[in-house]
């Protein structure tokens, strides 16, 4: 079992396969997730790593959480969320989780707060009917009727469906498959929709009910220097654009064009060198 990242929700697009079908995405954003501490069987009773994400401003932030930070050599974070993790899952303080820590064709599960709805009926939290158009009923066409018994026992029970606060719960969207990341930017495509409005923290996990994918890295990506730049040189592959064969009777053309650049850059070279000795005059 390893870690999950924190991502941010940035809103729907869609992307087009090679076959011309579109898919419907999520677009999420790891915005710097570092390991900010370890939780271990040993002290803590439990083996976990805790990420944090975002960026906070330090005036924002208590004095016990800027010296966890601070113990950590990371600079405050928005968010902090702790991930069970297996012994050898353990990712060194610091370091940064990248956009491939996820692959494509993999499915994830992704949870967080839904859109709130503040207070409704029960009409449109709980889908009832409501009462009947006429026959009697005035002004009470959207009430919930009858909610409790005779009078044997009496009351309402508990967990009875009636108006109240609808939305803003926890929830957990299972095997959402990943359809493509952005290692450079960041960014995961997740096909469908995922809980929560745009700019909420979204936690992204492997799917529990699906065994991992083959070609995941384990225990973790690791974002670096070397790594953002391989990933730039993969979007442009040296080859991707395939040349034409030359004509009958391009070799002059082409060799005209040669001499024409080299001509050229005789001149250029000419003027740097008149503009260097104008210099030293």
């Amino acid at each position: 079992m390893r870690t999950g990242v924190i991502a941010k929700k940035m809103g729907m697009t869609r992307l087009f396969q090679d076959d011309g079908r579109h898919v419907p995405v999520t677009v999420l954003a790891l915005e710097n997730n570092q390991v900010v501490s370890h939780k271990t069987a040993d002290r803590d009773g439990y083996v976990a790593v805790q990420l944090g994400a975002g960026t906070a401003k330090a005036k924002n932030v208590a004095k016990p959480q800027r010296g966890h930070f601070g113990k950590a050599e990371v600079e405050p974070k928005a968010r902090l969320v702790e991930f069970r993790v297996s012994e050898d899952a353990l990712v060194e303080v610091g370091a940064e989780i990248a956009a491939d820590h996820f692959v494509a064709g993999q499915l994830v599960d992704v949870s967080g707060h839904t859109q709130g709805k503040g207070f409704q009926g029960g009409m449109k939290r709980w889908g009832f009917g409501g009462l009947r158009a006429t026959h009697g009923v005035s002004v009470s066409h959207r009430s919930l009727g009858s909610t409790g018994q005779r009078q044997d026992p009496g009351k309402v029970f508990k967990g009875k469906k009636m108006a109240g606060h609808m939305g803003d719960k926890e929830r957990t969207q299972q095997n959402l498959e990943i359809v493509s990341t952005d290692v450079a930017r960041g960014l995961l495509f997740v096909k469908g929709s995922v809980p929560g409005h745009k700019g909420t923290w979204l936690t992204v996990k492997d799917s529990v009910k699906v065994a991992r994918h083959a070609d995941a890295p384990y225990p973790a990506s690791i974002r670096s220097k070397a790594h953002d730049e391989e990933a730039t040189t993969a979007e442009v592959e040296p080859g991707a654009v395939h040349e034409m064969e030359p004509l009958p009777g391009d070799d002059a053309v082409a060799a005209g064009v040669i001499a024409s650049n080299e001509h050229g850059a005789g001149q250029v070279d000419a003027q740097i060198d008149g503009d260097t000795t104008s210099q030293e005059g």
